[in-house]
């Protein structure tokens, strides 16, 4: 399968590549904005595809056509205002998702938040309610799609270099507070070879479950 990890240069999508380069299941490309960025996945037998998603919805298009399936993991970072949380987070996610609608690319997997669609959730951390504004229509819009999608929703992450155990639900009030990004990577894989995830919405945190029992018993 070949897929485009858009936001590959993230803390998320390096570890999504560096999981695809080592399995025979993918093609990974990362879809990255600087050409400085390039050495990180040279190292990692990754291609790369210079483009940014603050260009047309046509360029991004033309880079989407060439493949079999869309990873998005693309975030503005907490470094940035809200003017970029929405160009990145938002519409840089709907111009992805149009553009794999558009060229016939079904396959899409969304990394999104936890809570997304609660905006009860949204105030209660200081600064993230575009955030999680910016997450919510971006999953509205993959959800009207004709696309056969998947989104998961971590918590908090971290950096632990072991994926641990986790829990998947569909229920976001049922999901503990942290969740190893290493974790999120390895389930990105996962879904992305399993049919029966079309159409899903995973709520997941750290838990008590090997990815594949989680994931079986979500599905279950």
């Amino acid at each position: 399968m070949k897929v485009l990890i858009i936001g590959a240069h993230g803390k998320v999508g390096q570890r999504i590549a560096k999981a695809m380069s080592a399995s025979e299941d993918f093609e990974p490309t990362a879809f990255i904005r600087k050409e400085e960025q390039q050495p990180i996945f040279e190292e990692m037998s990754v291609n790369t595809v210079v483009e940014s998603l603050e260009n047309t919805p046509e360029a991004i298009g033309e880079v989407i056509k060439n493949y079999d399936a869309v990873v998005f993991s693309a975030g503005s970072g907490g470094k940035t205002g809200d003017d970029k949380t929405i160009e990145i987070d938002l519409d840089g996610a709907i111009k992805s998702i149009n553009q794999a609608d558009k060229h016939g690319v079904k396959r899409f997997v969304m990394v999104s938040a936890s809570h997304s669609d609660d905006r009860s959730y949204w105030g209660k951390v200081d600064g993230m309610k575009p955030y999680y504004t910016a997450k919510h229509y971006a999953d509205l819009e993959l959800k009207r799609s004709t696309l056969d999608y998947t989104i998961l929703r971590p918590v908090t992450l971290t950096d632990d270099d072991e994926a641990g155990k986790v829990i998947m639900t569909s229920n976001p009030d049922k999901v503990n507070s942290k969740i190893p990004r290493q974790a999120v990577a390895e389930t990105v894989l996962e879904v992305l070879k399993d049919s029966k995830t079309y159409g899903k919405v995973i709520e997941m945190s750290k838990g008590d479950d090997e990815i594949a029992e989680a994931l079986a018993k979500f599905l279950s």
